[in-house]
């Protein structure tokens, strides 16, 4: 058996010094491609988990808020309501407070879905340029508390009399959390993924089996647990309704803000356990350069010429030093070929992330048209909004379900469930869901007393509510498979930003990956003018359409990039030169504080994602 020279990692486990996890595979099995997946417990830090505490507060008191937005904004006050409860038929009754109708309701939460969607821009600079990633943090995290502060006075009784001022400040706190949670999300993504700094590295087992463990799996793992906890602090949401309902929205809005007080005292509290990155100052002038570089003389009018041009195998060759001879590398090279590779995986990302605003049109049904459609149904004393929990619930149990049995099994059938493929399915499960809202849309209209003349708000001369017969509970469809839909896109997109940006550049790169959701919402904006119950079953049918169409265009397009995956995930993790006036550390990233310098931990077994070879460790 050949050798391969190992060193101790910091989990004490042999790490292969290697590029590609290829090199070790091809050891045992000739080509590399045909290895069994294994069922091995590897060791995670516990300060994966605080990470995630800190997400999982900010998710409760994000959707505790903005998922009863809706009926706050567009239904009115319930008769002899002051804070939006409803005190006479709570059976049928719908809590609202400012009145001001669907389109209007719709307009104001998709500018909040695009805002806080567009800041995380705002957080990425600030952690790559000035604080790091926990830092920016800690100090967003402060902003967006002031926000929801703003919030719980808004809808205060005394406030909400005053339905202009209650609206000023509604939106003034939009405006503020927006920028606290956006900042947020591009930095706690990649933190939590950074808290697993294990390497490539092969075990073997008592049973005589070779374990290569790779980081690319234990990243989809920490990823699909990550969105657990995302949806677990969405549940939240569940006692905004009923507060919301029973109580009035002052007290609905007060809760998550309670919670939320929570995430500054947990990073102080692990800021001696994580794992922290300092600012190492952004590279996205050098990844400019490099493109420039590469364009260069490749650039044409003609769009045909210049795509023949860019998909050349060599197109990027021209931005690498070792291009040149040797004394003759332009003075504006100050990076290594590495560097060159990592720029052209993440321009390579960027394109899939591209399509996801179709999947996002899809998803923000859920978040407004579905609650409207709820609110037509025979409600039985549920809260109209409170449906839409289904949403984190199903992935709640759904995410464990795929991490610890589907994932692994399709590995052991030797399955190659890719990025690419993962994605794809999941804006075909969107679409299903878009096909189940269209149909139960058109049932609406043959059912309700008021057919398709806005269901929602149908009441008889006492303003009390006429809905249609089917019970609200049959809406629970769309947001379950929107749910699934999420464990493939969503979830996927997340660990897609991460493994294929370059350390430096994690945090813009995850902000532009969110920013898709962004691009959706100013679509939604150009669709206001339709936006309305009588069109909800062409609306949900197109979106369905488009969902389907884009899947297939997905696939076909990423064909490649599909094949490349195991490549594309190699670069930059070998030896390499580094930056010019840097040390190798301090082009690759790595982490500021030294192994034996960090406090000891406590670690908590998962269910291992590693491949398997089944061969006796006596073996040559």
């Amino acid at each position: 058996m050949s050798a391969i020279d190992e060193k101790k990692g910091e989990d004490s486990h042999p790490v292969a010094k290697t590029t590609s996890i290829s090199d070790i595979e091809k050891e045992y099995r000739g080509d590399g491609t045909d290895l069994v997946p294994g069922n091995s417990p590897i060791v995670l830090p516990a300060r994966i988990w605080l990470v995630a505490f800190v997400e999982f507060a900010e998710r409760w008191t994000y959707y505790g808020t903005v998922n009863v937005f809706t009926n706050y904004m567009r239904a009115p006050l319930p008769p002899g309501s002051k804070d939006g409860r409803v005190i006479f038929d709570k059976e049928e009754g719908v809590a609202g407070a400012l009145g001001l109708g669907t389109q209007k309701a719709f307009a104001i939460r998709t500018f909040n879905s695009f805002w806080v969607y567009c800041t995380p821009f705002v957080g990425a600079f600030v952690a790559d340029l000035k604080l790091g990633r926990y830092y920016t943090i800690l100090v967003f995290s402060l902003v967006c508390l002031a926000g929801h502060i703003i919030l719980v006075g808004s809808a205060s009784p005394s406030s909400i009399a005053k339905p202009d001022t209650a609206l000023g400040l509604l939106v003034f706190s939009i405006v503020i959390m927006g920028l606290g949670a956006g900042a947020i999300k591009s930095c706690v993504s990649p933190l939590i993924a950074e808290q697993y700094t294990g390497k490539l590295r092969k075990e073997t087992l008592a049973s005589g089996e070779v374990v290569i463990k790779s980081p690319a799996l234990t990243y989809q793992s920490v990823y699909l647990w990550f969105y657990l906890f995302i949806n677990a602090g969405a549940c939240g949401a569940i006692s905004a309704s009923f507060l919301a309902r029973d109580n009035g929205y002052w007290s609905a809005y007060l809760v998550p803000t309670c919670i939320f007080v929570l995430v500054p005292g947990v990073l102080f509290f692990g800021k001696k356990f994580y794992v922290i990155t300092p600012p190492r100052g952004s590279i996205l002038l050098e990844t400019l350069r490099v493109v420039k570089l590469a364009l260069g003389k490749r650039w044409s009018f003609n769009p045909i010429a210049l795509i023949k041009n860019i998909k050349g195998d060599d197109f990027w060759d021209v931005a690498k030093p070792s291009f040149y001879e040797a004394g003759s590398v332009p003075a504006a090279i100050t990076w290594d070929d590495e560097f060159v590779g990592e720029v052209s995986r993440t321009v390579k990302a960027c394109y899939v992330f591209l399509f996801f605003p179709f999947y996002w049109l899809c998803y923000s049904q859920i978040d407004n048209n579905l609650s409207v459609v709820s609110a037509a149904l025979t409600l039985h004393g549920t809260p109209n909004d409170l449906v839409q929990n289904l949403n984190p619930i199903t992935l709640i149990v759904f995410i464990p379900i795929f991490d610890l049995v589907i994932y692994p099994f399709m590995r052991k059938m030797k399955i190659n469930f890719s990025p690419v493929k993962r994605i794809a399915v999941g804006f075909w499960i969107a679409g299903l869901a878009m096909i189940y809202a269209a149909v139960l849309e058109k049932y609406i209209y043959e059912t309700s007393p008021c057919h398709d003349n806005l269901p929602s708000e149908c009441t008889d001369a006492e303003k009390n509510p006429l809905p249609s017969h089917i019970n609200v509970w049959v809406v629970a469809g769309p947001y379950m498979l929107v749910a699934l839909s999420e464990i493939f896109a969503s979830i996927t997109s997340l660990e897609y930003a991460f493994t294929k940006a370059p350390k430096r550049m994690r945090s813009v790169v995850m902000a532009f990956s969110q920013f898709q959701s962004a691009l959706s919402s100013a679509l939604n904006f150009a669709l206001v003018a339709v936006n309305v119950e009588n069109k909800f079953t062409w609306l949900f049918g197109s979106f369905a359409v488009v969902a389907f169409c884009i899947g297939i265009l997905f696939i076909i397009l990423f064909r490649g990039l599909d094949k490349a995956e195991a490549k594309l995930n190699a670069i930059g993790t070998g030896d390499r030169e580094g930056f010019a006036g840097e040390t190798k550390e301090m082009t690759t990233g790595l982490h500021g504080a030294r192994v034996e310098d960090r406090p000891a931990d406590l670690n908590v077994h998962n269910a291992a994602e590693a491949i398997v070879h089944p061969r006796r460790s006596g073996e040559a």
